[in-house]
């Protein structure tokens, strides 16, 4: 009895040790190259259980993920105007022909990271070289990255990579360069601001101008429309008092004396000096208004 558990226990040992020569788990984020004698016989993209022949094949994993070179420290360049900055920047990865990758760089990330950077590196110099400190400092970062990842993907196809981002993370002067560059930024936006200011007080002063102009001849208008509507309402008001009157002209000379009395005593404090036999206090003499020769 003992003898067939030994049999059975080792028949397992031998199955297993078979299975794990033959079988293999292929992740999804991982390419597996299938190697025989040496070479390259497939590339195993799809997840899963995979078979391969024990002894003669062998198995290798790539990371199938993006993947970051990030620089530990700041790299000085030099711009057009020969001046230094330190720039901080990282790369964004992937690869893409697990077969090419292996064969230019024999699998091994360290060498493909450098040289992606030696790239990256190369064409950040050629990049700041022509450009000057406002320039790569704040006016043109953008047209850098995106030449940069255009031109460092284009090396890393051939060594089965894609490049899917350069980014800048930080463009810093040294302190010998800040202070005049600030200085001359200041100066141009203070300029900037100078001529803003300029062109909207002219403006502001074509509008008051304007709104002057708009206001005398709206006074005006309306100062005219006023006097021609007061014109015909006294041309009515005289024509209508010369028909009332007109029908009774003792009564018309009473109610024009009587005006004359409001308008010469209206103020207590007013001085007259006047001959009381005149015919301005007739109608105070006699109501009828009677005038004695």
């Amino acid at each position: 009895m003992s003898n067939r558990i030994q049999v059975f226990i080792g028949a397992l040992v031998v199955a297993g040790i078979l299975a794990s020569m033959t079988l293999f788990v292929v992740d999804e984020r991982q390419y597996a190259v299938v190697f025989q004698f040496g070479e390259v016989k497939e590339v195993v993209e799809e997840p899963g259980l995979k078979v391969k022949y024990p002894l003669i094949q062998n198995v290798r994993f790539f990371d199938r993920r993006i993947l970051t070179i990030d620089t530990p420290e700041p790299e000085r360049f030099i711009t057009a105007e020969k001046q230094n900055v330190l720039v901080d920047h990282f790369v964004k990865w992937r690869i893409i022909d697990p077969r090419l990758f292996y064969e230019s760089v024999a699998g091994d990330e360290t060498r493909a990271r450098t040289r992606l950077l030696q790239t990256v590196n190369a064409g950040l110099r050629e990049e700041f070289g022509r450009r000057t400190v406002p320039e790569v400092v704040s006016g043109q970062r953008d047209n850098i990255m995106e030449n940069m990842r255009v031109r460092a993907d284009t090396d890393a196809r051939q060594i089965g990579v894609q490049i899917l981002d350069v980014r800048l993370k930080r463009v810093d002067l040294p302190t010998e360069v800040s202070e005049s560059v600030y200085r001359r930024m200041e100066a141009e936006r203070t300029r900037v601001a100078n001529e803003l200011r300029s062109e909207g007080g002219a403006i502001a002063e074509q509008i008051r101008a304007d709104a002057d102009r708009q206001r005398e001849v709206i006074i005006a208008q309306a100062y005219r429309e006023a006097q021609t509507i007061m014109g015909d309402g006294d041309a009515r008001a005289t024509e209508t008092y010369a028909t009332a009157f007109g029908k009774d002209a003792d009564f018309y000379s009473f109610y024009r004396s009587l005006d004359a009395y409001r308008n010469s005593f209206s103020n207590k404090s007013d001085l007259l000096v006047v001959d009381p036999s005149s015919d301005f206090f007739r109608f105070m003499k006699d109501m009828g208004g009677s005038q004695k020769n």
